[in-house]
């Protein structure tokens, strides 16, 4: 049996103009783009399959991408239909019974990726994660549950320790104690799980964990205290002169150094701010603020 052709009438072979070039609009309508008429709407019709990547490509259109884990429909125990409707007994007991045998065929790895997913994707946009950030953390998490580490541990541990580690990976100045407060987890249930991630995971997807730089953090606290771009600017140049001059970082909190960088560009200037301000912008105290400009001072 052939396959019918969805389009309201064939005009192919119909000449609208002596060199018509025939296209689809995003709107879907067959349209001639040299003399401007409009052909009719084209409706997909039922494609072949597609092989190779070059088929792939072409009809994207006609293939949308589903999830990589779980069946696409979930069978559940209700009482009624998809319109509301009753069910007798004796379609309540096969829909009951089709349920317990989805159920079966799940396996443990599917249950883990439902509710790992919503909450990774909940915490990406809390914290406002970058899409390819969030597609590596799905990556290490994904591996994380394949080597079963969190079995017997929190997965919601292991959550936000895959962000965090994504996050250090692609170097977004996003610090471990942010991602915890709104996790709202203990920190070191989570600081456990990112040692596993570290040690266990990231090797074998060969990614490498980057410690958190002082640099990007300058202009992070900058940001949330209102200074301007060029106190910022003057701030990670006068940091960058003093690691460059002999001042050791190894150690040292990037948070602290970052801090006091920015009490130093912003001291002599109308912009300044107390060092409680900062020190509690950073999450630190005001005696390592003290310590990390006077430090930051002797290697200038």
């Amino acid at each position: 049996m052939a396959i019918p052709r969805f389009y309201e009438k064939d005009y192919e072979d119909e000449q609208c103009c002596p060199t018509p070039e025939i296209l689809v609009n995003n709107e879907g309508m067959r349209v001639c783009t040299n003399c401007g008429l409009v052909l009719g709407r084209a409706y997909v019709s039922a494609e072949k399959r597609a092989y190779t990547a070059d088929e792939v490509k072409n009809r994207r259109r006609t293939e949308p991408r589903w999830r990589n884990y779980g069946p696409r429909t979930v069978i559940g125990v209700n009482s009624s239909d998809s319109k509301g409707q009753a069910l007798v007994g004796k379609q309540k007991s096969m829909f009951n019974r089709l349920s317990k045998i989805q159920g079966s065929l799940v396996n443990s790895l599917e249950r883990n990726f439902w509710e790992a997913r919503p909450k990774i994707n909940q915490l990406a946009k809390k914290l406002n994660i970058p899409d390819h950030i969030l597609e590596t953390a799905w990556k290490i998490y994904s591996e994380v549950a394949k080597q079963k580490l969190t079995m017997g541990r929190s997965i919601d541990s292991f959550v936000a320790a895959s962000t965090y580690a994504a996050i250090r990976i692609h170097n977004f100045p996003r610090l471990l104690e942010e991602i915890v407060d709104v996790a709202m987890l203990p920190l070191r249930g989570v600081h456990r799980s990112l040692g596993l991630v570290v040690r266990n995971v990231l090797p074998v997807l060969n990614m490498k964990y980057r410690p958190v730089s002082p640099e990007p953090l300058v202009f992070r606290f900058g940001n949330d205290l209102n200074i301007s771009v060029s106190i910022q600017k003057k701030a990670s140049d006068l940091l960058r002169l003093a690691l460059k001059h002999g001042l050791q970082k190894m150690g040292k909190d990037p948070k602290g150094l970052a801090a006091a960088a920015l009490y130093l560009a912003a001291k002599p200037t109308v912009e300044r701010k107390t060092q409680t301000e900062i020190a509690d912008t950073a999450r630190i105290t005001e005696v390592t603020l003290r310590t990390r400009a006077k430090q930051i001072k002797s290697s200038l």
